[in-house]
């Protein structure tokens, strides 16, 4: 007995909570430090004392007499040195094995303590709602970046189509930026305020896929998590549900992807009830759905309930000077996060707008970033910019149509650059061998040694 009597005297000090316990006479017969303080006493000048003498409002005695509860009811004081103050109280009784009223028990939480909670509730609260206002700024249709002006036609597309409910599918290359698009259809839809839950249908294994969509119940298999799990359906009820790479999913998975959409609910792995669903349905993928319905490796059925409305989203390269625009921004994200000043050359712009941009946008905010790091200067140059980008913009030697040794390829080509700097210089040798690098009694080495002569250089 006195082993579980230290226990709950160690739970009353621990807690930040008031707790009082009576008998059925109401002689306090245990208090802890905290409310004690309350009252501005000692344990032993309360404990073995009549409640009503600390408290002449208490309920304590007609809670014992007639045996019944009080959750989170507000006391006020009316005498003593709390007089005035007010708490939030729960109150109830004990019974022994038999069904016998042995105590009563009270647990106070005071208005100082409860003010602190609901003052860090809000705080939380508004914290909450500025990342979910800035949530959907960033992502509203009119921030989407790109000035090109048929992607701009295509966003104005996607504004209209926010307002309604009806299932959207985006296609294009991978990187093009689906899944910001889609954030777009959400934040700019009735149902903004409700969750936005995304799921790579390619990233998935197959035997995983049902359940992290449709959700399980305890013990549906082994290995399952107690209690189950919510899928992502469950997850984005109200909201909006971004199935990206749709293409990818396996033929067994499509047919039950249609009929939760035709039914409008899921049924849980392992149970035997159905869960009613609200959920507007994004769906995203870089391959030809039209092409995989034709070999049959993509449900007709499901094509033409997820593409109701059809939003191509073009490749960075048709997109004008989009390439640009974007690496400005990914630019002026980085110099905002570590309050820096950095900006492109006029050499990095203009290569920016002639690379072809295989990734799309990803690749320009890799690049961005990348040149960020490495680049020392106020002003990010060529040769910041990662050497596999400058690779791949190399043309390819067809040596069965040089029939050349590499010595006369170099040369080739170093005869042409010094032709490309006299031009650009207007036969001043002095500038071109400053900017070819080399010294200038090189210079006129290399021009006696190709025979040019800067004056008929034009």
């Amino acid at each position: 007995m006195n082993y579980y009597k230290n226990i709950v005297s160690q739970i009353l000090k621990m807690t930040s909570d008031g707790f009082i316990i009576t008998d059925t006479e109401g002689n306090v017969r245990e208090i802890n430090k905290q409310y004690a303080d309350f009252f501005g006493k000692s344990r032993s000048e309360i404990i073995g004392k009549s409640i009503l003498n600390i408290i002449p409002n208490s309920k304590m005695i007609d809670i014992v007499k007639h045996k019944f509860s009080e959750e989170d009811a507000v006391h006020k004081y009316i005498d003593g040195e709390a007089k005035g103050n007010s708490v939030i109280v729960s109150r109830s009784y004990v019974e022994d094995e038999d069904g016998n009223v042995v105590a009563g028990v009270a647990q106070v939480k005071f208005k100082v303590q409860t003010l602190a909670v609901a003052k860090k509730l809000m705080n939380e609260y508004e914290e909450l709602e500025y990342y979910r206002e800035e949530f959907q700024n960033q992502n509203r249709v009119d921030n989407i970046i790109g000035s090109d002006p048929k992607f701009r036609e295509i966003v104005k597309e996607c504004l209209k189509v926010a307002k309604t409910d009806i299932p959207v599918l985006l296609t294009g290359e991978t990187g093009t930026g689906k899944e910001v698009m889609a954030k777009a259809l959400h934040t700019n839809s009735l149902r903004c305020d409700k969750p936005f839950v995304s799921i790579n249908c390619a990233a998935i294994p197959f035997e995983l896929l049902e359940s992290e969509l449709f959700g399980y119940m305890d013990g549906a298999f082994t290995g399952a998590k107690r209690g189950g799990k919510k899928g992502k359906f469950q997850l984005a009820n109200g909201g909006t549900i971004f199935l990206d790479e749709i293409g990818d999913m396996p033929s067994s998975m499509q047919a039950k992807l249609l009929r939760v959409l035709q039914e409008k609910e899921i049924e849980p792995l392992g149970s035997e009830k159905s869960i009613p669903l609200d959920v507007r349905v994004v769906a995203a993928t870089r391959q030809d759905l039209e092409a995989k319905m034709k070999d049959g490796s993509f449900r007709e059925d499901l094509y033409y309930r997820l593409s109701v409305f059809n939003i191509h989203i073009p490749p960075l390269r048709e997109r004008g000077g989009d390439s640009l625009e974007l690496a400005e921004f990914f630019l002026d994200e980085l110099n905002h996060k570590y309050k820096t000043y950095k900006t492109f050359s006029k050499a990095v712009k203009a290569y920016f707008l002639k690379y072809q941009w295989p990734g799309n946008v990803r690749e320009v905010n890799n690049v961005v970033q990348s040149a960020y790091a490495i680049s020392t200067e106020n002003i990010i140059d060529i040769n910041d910019i990662p050497a596999r980008m400058l690779q791949q913009e190399k043309p390819a030697i067809n040596l069965d149509k040089n029939k050349k040794s590499l010595g006369q390829m170099v040369d080739d080509y170093e005869k042409e650059v010094i032709l490309e700097l006299l031009k650009k210089h207007k036969g001043n040798c002095l500038e071109a061998a400053k900017e070819a690098g080399i010294h200038k009694s090189n210079f006129y080495r290399k021009l006696q040694k190709y025979g040019i002569k800067p004056a008929e250089v034009e």
